[in-house]
C-alpha cells in the first residue's frame, strides 16, 4: 500500500502523486505541468463538445432557419456567452474557490455543509471530531448574525428539510454517475460516425457496431488502471484542442471573417427575437457545450485549483471559442451541408483521417476520464453510508486516486451498450446528455449558495445575487432539456430515480440500525455491577468488538455472553466511522479510551476516515492497536488521577484521547520483535494443543493447525503480523508505575494468546406496525442489497480465520 505515516515524512499521495495533507507552493514551472497534465484528465470530455453542439442545436425545429446567416450569428453568439458565463465565469473564478481541503464535487459541497451548518444526517458523529484540523475552514468564525442564527437553527431543527438537501446532493451524484453511462456513448459514437462523411458504403448499423467494440475494449481494460496510459492523456486532448483551434481559425478566414461580429451579446437578442420558441427549444442543443463542465469542480482534487484555471483560460476556453466560431462561419456559408456531420464536413479534405483519428482518440481519454471520477464518487458515496459496500482495487500502489470498482465498471458496461444501440442516434443520447448536465449545475448553484451564506459567512445578499445570475440562466437551459424528455431526456432522470433511490434506502436502513443499537446499548451501570469478571469466564486473548457505535457498549455484547457465557481477559469495542472531511491526518485518525475502571481491561478505539480514504488500508490493525493502547495506558497514568477515569463512577465512559503511534517504541514501554516462523507459536495452534490435551483427541489440534498453515499461506500479511511478539521492556520497567506494568504485562500476555474479531451480523425488518412503504424499503429493498453487496467484515480487511459474527435480529 501507498505510505501514511506523516510522522515518519509520508503520507497519501492523490492522482499526481501531490501530498493530500501538505501541498506544497508551486513554481510557475510545477503550475504550468499541472496545467498541462489536467488537460487529459480533467478536460477531455469538455474538449470533444464540438463534435455534437451544432448538430444538437440545429437537428430540430431550428432547421428551418439553416439558411439565414444572422440565425447561424445568433446560435454561435448564444454559445460564446453560455461558456464564458458558466464554465468561465461561474466555475472557474468563483465555484473552484468552494473546495474542501482541495477536493471539490457535489458530496464536497455538502460535506462542507454538514461541518459549518450541522446538517448532517450521518449518525455517529461526536464532539471529538470537531477538534480535527480540517474540520473547520481556515478564517471560519462560530460568531453567526442573528439572521444567520435563526435560518440556521431553522435548518437543524426541521429534519425533513435536511432529508432535502441530502436527496437534492444524491440527485447531483446519480446524475454524475449517470455521466459515466452517457459519455462513452455519445463521445464514441460521435468520432466514429465520421467514417460515413467520406465513406458512403458503410451503414450506420456498422459505426453502431464499431462503437459498441471500441466501448467493450475501453470498459474491459479498466482493471489495468489508467497510471499505464495516463501519460498518453495529456497530448493527446492537447494536440486536439490545437488542431480544433487551427480548423477554426482556418474556418473563419476560408469562409466567413464577418462572425467576428457574433461576439456581440446585440446577436443574442435578435436570435431570440427572429427564432422564437424555437431558439428557446434549440437551447437544449447550446447545453451541450457545457458538457464536462462539472469535471473542473469534480477533478480537483487530482490537481489544484490554480493549474485547473491557467488550464482553461489559456488553452481550452479560447481553442473551443475558435473552434464554434469557425464552425459557424463554415455553417453560413454552406447551408446545404449534412448538419449531422457538420464537424467532419468543415475539416479539408487532406487532413481528414488524421483529424478523424485524433478525435476518436480524444473521445476514449474523455470517456475514461469521466469512468474514473464515477469510481470515485462511489467510493464517497459508500464512505458517507449513501451506497452498499463494492470492491475497490487500488490500481497503483504509489498513488492514492486511482481505483477500480469490478461490479460498478460492468455495470456502467452494460447500461452503455443499451443505450448505444437502443438510441443509436448521438441526437436522442445528446437530448438526455443535456438533460444530466443541466441538471448538476443547477444542483451545484444551489449548494453553492448555501456554501456562500453558512460557510463563507458573506451574507444572504451576495448568495442571493449568485442564485439569481446563474440559477437563472441554468433554469432556462433545464426548461429547454425538459422539452426534450420524450425524447431522449427521459434516460438520466429514470437512471437518478433508480441510483437516488438506491442511495437513499441504502442510507435510511443504516440509519436505522444505529438508531437502534443506539436505544438498545448496554447499560454501563449494569456492566460495572458485574465486577471485573463481568459475571462470565474470561479466557486469554483480546477480543475486538466491532459496532457502529462511538459510545457505549453494543447489543450484540450482552448477546453474545447471554449465549455464550466467555469472554476474552481484554476487551476493544472497535468502531470504525466516516467524518465528512475527505482525508483524516494518519496521527488523528484513532481515539483510544477506557470503560470501566481498570481491572475490567476494557477499552474502545474509535478509528476515523475521510470520504476519500479507505477503511481496512491498515494492513497491521492488531500490534498497532496494541502500541496504542500501551501509549494510552502511559498518557493516563501521566494525566494524574484528577484527570484520570474514576474507578468510583461507574455511570459515565472513561474519557478518550487522540493516540497517534508513537515514533519511539520505547515510549510505551514494550518492546517488538519478529522471531523465525514457528508453527508452535501460533496462537490457533497453542490454543489447539491445549484442547487437546484436555480432550486426549490430538486430532482436532491437527485440524486446525493444517487449516491455521493453509490460511497463513495464502495470506502471508497476516502470518506476518501474527508472529511478532511484544516483550516488556526490562530497561524502562524499573521506573514504571506497578499497575502500568501490570496493565501492560496483562495486554502483552493476551496479545501473544491470539486475537479474535467479534462482528454483529443484524438482519433488519421492519416492525409489523410500520406502513406498507416502509416494509417494501427495509424487507425487499434494503435486505436485498445488504445480501448483495461485500460484507464489512471484507471491507474492513478483517482475517476470516479469527472471525465471530453474531446473529441478531433488529426490528425498526
Amino acid at each position: 500500500m501507498w505510505p501514511t505515516d506523516p510522522e515518519n515524512g509520508l503520507s497519501p499521495k492523490n492522482t499526481l502523486g501531490i501530498d493530500v495533507y501538505n501541498p506544497p507552493p508551486l513554481h510557475w514551472t510545477s503550475l504550468l505541468v499541472l496545467a498541462y497534465q489536467s488537460c487529459g484528465v480533467v478536460y477531455g470530455d469538455l474538449s470533444t463538445s464540438p463534435l455534437y453542439v451544432y448538430k444538437g442545436t440545429f437537428s430540430g425545429s431550428l432547421h428551418r432557419f439553416l439558411g439565414e446567416e444572422a440565425v447561424v450569428f445568433g446560435v454561435f453568439s448564444v454559445v460564446f456567452w453560455t461558456v464564458t458565463l458558466i464554465p468561465l465565469l461561474k466555475y472557474v473564478f468563483i465555484v473552484l474557490s468552494a473546495d474542501d481541503n482541495g477536493e471539490g464535487g457535489t458530496f464536497a459541497l455538502y460535506s462542507l455543509l454538514v461541518r459549518h451548518a450541522k446538517f448532517s444526517l450521518m449518525p455517529n458523529q461526536q464532539a471529538a471530531d470537531e477538534q480535527l484540523s480540517a474540520y473547520y475552514r481556515p478564517g471560519y468564525s462560530t460568531e453567526d448574525t442573528p439572521m444567520l442564527r435563526a435560518l440556521r437553527s431553522f435548518l437543524e431543527r426541521h429534519r425533513k428539510s435536511r432529508t432535502c438537501l441530502l436527496v437534492m446532493v444524491l440527485f447531483g451524484a446519480s446524475l454524475v454517475i449517470g455521466d459515466g453511462v452517457l459519455t462513452p456513448a455519445m463521445s464514441v459514437l460521435s468520432s466514429f460516425s465520421g467514417l460515413q462523411v467520406h465513406s458512403s458504403a458503410l451503414t450506420h448499423g456498422e459505426v453502431v457496431l464499431l462503437s459498441c467494440a471500441v466501448l467493450v475494449g475501453l470498459f474491459t481494460l479498466q482493471h489495468w488502471g489508467t497510471r499505464r496510459v495516463a501519460f498518453l492523456f495529456a497530448p493527446v486532448v492537447v494536440l486536439w484542442l490545437l488542431l480544433l483551434a487551427a480548423l477554426g481559425v482556418y474556418n473563419i478566414v476560408v469562409w466567413n471573417p464577418r462572425i467576428l461580429r457574433a461576439l456581440s451579446p446585440y446577436y443574442v437578442v435578435s436570435f431570440f427575437q427572429r427564432t422564437g420558441k424555437e431558439g428557446w427549444i434549440s437551447l437544449g442543443g447550446v447545453l451541450l457545450s457545457m458538457t464536462g463542465t462539472e469535471a473542473m469542480y469534480a477533478d480537483l482534487g487530482h490537481f489544484t485549483a490554480a493549474s485547473i484555471r491557467v488550464a482553461f483560460v489559456g488553452l481550452i476556453y479560447p481553442c473551443l471559442v475558435l473552434q464554434y466560431m469557425g464552425q459557424a462561419a463554415f455553417l453560413s456559408k454552406s447551408p446545404n451541408c449534412n448538419i449531422h456531420f457538420i464537424f467532419f464536413e468543415s475539416i479539408p479534405r487532406p487532413i481528414f483521417w488524421p483529424v478523424l483519428v485524433i478525435a476518436t482518440l480524444a473521445a476514449i481519454v474523455g470517456s475514461q476520464a469521466v469512468i474514473s471520477a464515477t469510481f470515485s464518487i462511489v467510493r464517497q458515496c459508500t464512505a458517507l453510508g449513501c451506497f452498499p459496500r463494492v470492491k475497490i482495487v487500488h490500481t497503483s500502489n504509489r498513488i492514492h486516486g486511482q481505483i477500480y470498482s469490478p461490479e460498478i465498471n460492468w455495470i456502467l458496461m452494460l447500461v452503455c451498450l443499451g443505450v448505444t444501440v437502443g438510441f443509436r442516434d448521438t441526437t436522442l443520447i445528446g437530448h438526455a446528455y443535456g438533460m444530466a448536465c443541466a441538471g448538476v449545475m443547477v444542483v451545484t448553484t444551489l449548494l453553492m449558495a448555501l456554501v456562500m451564506v453558512f460557510v463563507w459567512q458573506q451574507g444572504f445578499l451576495l448568495a442571493a445575487m449568485f442564485l439569481l445570475a446563474f440559477g437563472s440562466v441554468e433554469s432556462v437551459y433545464l426548461s429547454a432539456a425538459l422539452i426534450k424528455v420524450p425524447q431522449g431526456g427521459w434516460l438520466p432522470l429514470a437512471l437518478s430515480l433508480v441510483i437516488v433511490a438506491v442511495m437513499y434506502v441504502w442510507h435510511y436502513g443504516t440509519r436505522r440500525r444505529h438508531m437502534f443499537d443506539v436505544q438498545n446499548k448496554v447499560s454501563l451501570r449494569w456492566l460495572h455491577a458485574l465486577g471485573p469478571s463481568l459475571g462470565i469466564v474470561r479466557v486469554p486473548g483480546i477480543g475486538l468488538i466491532y459496532s457502529e457505535l462511538a459510545t457505549g457498549v453494543p447489543a450484540i455484547f450482552s448477546h453474545f455472553v447471554t449465549n455464550l457465557p466467555a469472554f476474552h481477559q481484554v476487551l476493544v469495542f472497535v468502531c470504525v466511522k466516516a467524518v465528512p472531511i475527505p482525508h483524516v491526518r494518519y496521527y488523528e485518525r484513532h481515539l483510544i479510551g477506557r470503560i470501566g475502571p481498570r481491572e475490567f481491561r476494557m477499552y474502545r478505539c474509535v478509528v476515523r476516515h475521510g470520504y476519500k480514504d479507505v477503511p481496512g488500508d491498515d494492513n497491521d490493525f492488531e500490534n498497532d492497536l496494541v502500541v496504542r493502547i500501551a501509549e494510552f495506558v502511559h498518557m493516563e497514568a501521566a494525566a494524574g488521577s484528577a484527570d484520570a477515569p474514576r474507578e468510583s463512577d461507574a455511570s459515565v465512559e472513561g474519557r478518550m484521547a487522540v493516540v497517534s503511534r508513537p515514533y519511539d517504541l520505547s515510549r510505551t514501554g514494550l518492546l517488538m520483535t519478529a522471531p523465525l516462523p514457528n508453527p508452535e507459536d501460533s496462537a490457533v495452534v497453542r490454543a489447539a494443543a491445549a484442547a487437546a490435551t484436555a480432550t486426549t483427541d490430538s486430532s482436532k489440534a491437527e485440524t486446525i493447525q493444517s487449516l491455521q498453515a493453509m490460511y497463513e499461506a495464502e495470506s502471508p500479511g497476516f502470518a506476518i503480523r501474527r508472529r511478532i511478539r511484544f516483550e516488556i521492556d526490562d530497561a524502562s520497567s524499573e521506573s514504571m508505575d506497578p499497575a502500568v506494568k501490570e496493565e501492560l504485562s496483562v495486554l502483552v500476555e493476551a496479545k501473544h494468546a491470539g486475537v479474535a474479531y467479534i462482528m454483529g451480523h443484524s438482519y433488519i425488518k421492519a416492525r409489523k406496525s410500520s406502513s406498507l412503504l416502509k416494509k417494501l424499503a427495509i424487507d425487499v429493498a434494503y435486505t436485498f442489497l445488504r445480501k448483495n453487496c461485500r460484507g464489512p467484515a471484507v471491507a474492513l480487511n478483517i482475517p476470516h480465520i479469527s472471525l465471530i459474527e453474531v446473529g441478531m435480529i433488529y426490528y425498526v
